[in-house]
């Protein structure tokens, strides 16, 4: 199921600041209503990170129980994305720093409390069974390759190029200057590039599919989760 498959029909009225004041009202369809317009873009995100399907998974369940949490706090200074971004880098990042200490060896990065954002991917509808084929097969050689890369170019490269965020937005999410996130941003590619060549156009989009299954495992989750917290 993509994000625009959602039970609630989005309606004028489901701006940022509507749905979070119905989240914090205790309105439950309204948090599905958001966590179904935002997950795969923020799924993107957390395994862009921790470049594990599995433990993205989980740090987006845990980041959605914190914003439902802590909604009350959205003030509509940011887009309501920016601000669940936040929530799933941050979590991502604890996770790195929690397994780094397990395994006793130096904190990965020097990661920022921040996070970022992400959205839809494209699909060819009129691909024949062998381009589509050729097509996963070179999304599934893009994504080992980002997986490849410096997390600090692996992020940027994923808000820039395939969620297209301005570099504006980046910098601002990131907390970094413009011209670091235009900087990693064509170094990202330039490595990219060099051992995916033309492909790389094609495939830059489809990167870290979300399929229906794992959508609706994450929402079923969550909101088990909520009602389990509601009945305590």
């Amino acid at each position: 199921m993509s994000d625009s498959s959602r039970p609630n029909t989005a309606s004028a009225g489901d701006d940022d600041l509507s749905i979070a004041r119905r989240v914090v009202a205790g309105d439950r369809s309204a948090f599905e209503l958001l966590m179904r317009r935002n997950n795969r873009r923020l799924y993107r995100l957390a395994r862009a990170t921790l470049r594990n399907d599995a433990d993205a998974e989980d740090a987006l369940q845990d980041a959605y129980l914190h914003a439902y949490r802590s909604m009350s706090q959205f003030r509509g200074d940011a887009r309501l994305f920016t601000w669940l971004s936040r929530l799933v880098l941050n979590e991502c990042y604890a996770r790195l720093r929690r397994s780094a200490r397990r395994h006793n060896v130096i904190p990965i990065v020097d990661a920022p409390d921040f996070a970022e954002q992400v959205e839809a991917m494209i699909t060819c509808d009129d691909d024949t069974p062998d381009e589509a084929l050729a097509r996963s097969e070179v999304r599934a050689l893009l994504e080992r390759k980002l997986d490849g890369l410096p997390e600090s170019f692996r992020v940027v490269f994923v808000l820039r190029s395939i969620e297209e965020m301005s570099v504006e937005e980046t910098a601002q999410c990131l907390n970094i200057p413009e011209a670091t996130v235009r900087s990693r941003h064509f170094r990202a590619r330039s490595m990219l590039r060099e051992s995916l060549a033309q492909a790389f156009d094609l495939a830059e989009r489809d990167v870290f599919e979300f399929g229906g299954l794992q959508c609706d495992r994450i929402i079923a989750t969550v909101l088990s989760k909520i009602a389990g917290e509601g009945a305590a």
